[in-house]
């Protein structure tokens, strides 16, 4: 059986992932382009169409980062109040410039994951772009997203499932641990952030196991694939 992490190991796994992410913040956009060749964006297109295909009012971004998908939502739906969270204020800072340098209103505010400062009840969406196998409590973490959508809102997670099976999966684990690290390291100055960000995916759940708890939480839910299963969508409804 496998040790679940005590409560201080959890506090303090979140306390170094936040001194990583800030030690990265000026370099993470670049990093994200050049990294995954752009293909991220597209990514970002397709969860965006999910969160909004029930034309929510409140959409809540959690673990936003530098806000590439909170701006991503505000400007699919600009009638929509949009909201970032995220515990990293240098990400903030950068993604507050963004959204000034493009002329949108998203509220970006300072908040941890695991204990979302905000009603229950109090958004239409909740959503969550590359951030969540960060979490230190995945369980947590989606109670917490149940908790503050309103009944019929809905949650998507797009995220890293580790690599398949096959000579895909293998050659993409091959560039995720020895490649990534590498470019990463040299690009950003912190080359443990970028073998930290292979290890994370390599640890997360699989696709079915997500869905698993997902549902353990709640949510109705379904994922899909993308790009040969680099990433994945995952969507859960509150019924």
């Amino acid at each position: 059986m496998t040790k679940r992490p005590a409560v201080g190991d959890k506090q303090e796994r979140g306390q170094d992932v936040q001194a990583m992410f800030a030690s990265i913040a000026p370099r993470y956009d670049l990093l994200n382009r050049v990294l995954s060749l752009g293909v991220d964006r597209g990514w970002r297109r397709a969860a965006a169409q999910e969160a909004l295909a029930l034309s929510p009012a409140r959409v809540l971004d959690v673990a936003t980062g530098t806000a590439d998908f909170a701006l991503e939502l505000k400007t699919r739906a600009p009638q929509a109040e949009v909201v970032g969270s995220d515990f990293v204020p240098e990400m903030l800072a950068i993604g507050r410039q963004k959204a000034a340098a493009r002329h949108l209103q998203v509220s970006l505010e300072e908040g941890d994951a695991l204990n979302l400062p905000y009603p229950d009840g109090s958004f239409d969406a909740v959503t969550c772009a590359f951030g969540f196998r960060n979490f230190a409590d995945y369980e947590r973490g989606l109670s917490e997203f149940w908790r503050v959508l309103a009944p019929g809102g809905r949650a998507v997670i797009l995220e890293f499932p580790p690599p398949g099976p096959g000579l895909f999966g293998a050659a993409f684990r091959f560039y995720f641990q020895h490649l990534l690290p590498r470019i990463g390291g040299l690009v950003s100055g912190n080359a443990a952030a970028y073998t930290y960000l292979p290890a994370s995916v390599l640890a997360f759940p699989d696709p079915q196991r997500l869905e698993r708890l997902m549902q353990a939480t709640g949510f109705r839910t379904r994922h899909r694939l993308l790009t040969f299963g680099i990433a994945a969508i995952h969507v859960g409804d509150k019924l």
